[in-house]
């Protein structure tokens, strides 16, 4: 690579209400020198997006084309109703579809939940974007049934939300083209099911990595060494030692212990000769037990 090349990139598309924040910080710790590129699309133009390669993957709302993407379903989301916080709604934990039966339940032309039919009564028109839906619930025209995480997005202060509980879900879902599954789009991938660093998938080692386990064998094996070679012949050596031998260790004349403890000298030749039991010279059998020898 010259100069002049920029570093190669990873672009990341994702459709409203998805937060892929935490996914990104991990990416940038294990991968600084790659960047990733956040492209935010409407969850319409998610597919076009991937299928045109202007995007290398995305986390994009189900269903998506299994014959033309790969995806790994990440979560579903739980379905609210948008009210004005004054309406009847926000006095209770959670409705049914058979609860809003009364009001004009908005049907925005970018909805993303998979309806089989829609409760409630139809707006006069449909909004353009649920932007433009939840403006029309905040001027007290009707409600909008939608994900959590959109009601989220478009929070407004006299606004609430509550969970609708037998409405259809939106799953959220890692997505990319089957036949573009790149080396980035592995690495994501592990990120994203939260492989470690260390883990053989979804990770590339550099040449100059040691494979995983090679510096805990290394520790083993000189613990191994030093708990059976120097232990073991420090102890053997203590063991066999003399028990008469005084402690400390080694004597600073050098001589046999015998000689040191009965005091003879290189000068003296037999002077202070070693004694036995009872101070009998070493040798004599007829002294008497007991009395040392006088020295002349």
């Amino acid at each position: 690579m010259t100069g002049s090349e920029a570093p190669p990139s990873f672009r990341l598309a994702y459709v409203p209400g998805v937060t892929p924040g935490k996914w990104v910080r991990i990416w940038q710790e294990r991968l600084p020198g790659t960047p990733l590129d956040l492209l935010a699309v409407p969850a319409a133009e998610a597919e076009r997006l991937l299928r045109e390669g202007a995007a290398d993957a995305g986390v994009v709302r189900l269903p998506v084309d299994r014959t033309v993407f790969s995806a790994i379903p990440l979560y579903t989301e739980t379905t609210v109703v948008v009210v004005p916080k004054d309406h009847a709604i926000a006095a209770v934990d959670e409705v049914a579809l058979e609860d809003l039966a009364d009001d004009v339940v908005f049907h925005p032309l970018d909805d993303t939940l998979p309806w089989q039919g829609l409760p409630g009564r139809p707006a006069v028109e449909r909004p353009a974007t649920t932007a433009d839906a939840i403006a029309l619930v905040a001027a007290g025209v009707g409600v909008l049934v939608v994900p959590q995480s959109l009601a989220r997005l478009h929070h407004r202060r006299d606004l609430t939300y509550r969970p609708v509980t037998d409405a259809p879900r939106s799953g959220v879902a890692l997505s990319w083209p089957e036949d573009r599954t790149t080396d980035l789009v592995d690495d994501f991938i592990g990120i994203v099911r939260g492989r470690t660093v260390n883990s053989a998938r979804g990770r590339r080692l550099s040449p100059a990595e040691p494979p995983k386990g090679t510096t805990k064998s290394t520790k083993s094996t000189a613990k191994g060494t030093a708990k059976d070679g120097t232990k073991s012949t420090t102890r053997g050596t203590a063991r066999d030692q003399p028990k008469d031998q005084p402690k400390g260790g080694a004597r600073r004349s050098g001589r046999p212990a015998r000689e040191a403890a009965g005091g003879t000298s290189a000068a003296g030749g037999r002077r202070g000769a070693a004694t036995g039991r009872g101070g009998t010279p070493a040798g004599r059998r007829g002294a008497r037990p007991g009395r040392p020898r006088r020295r002349s």
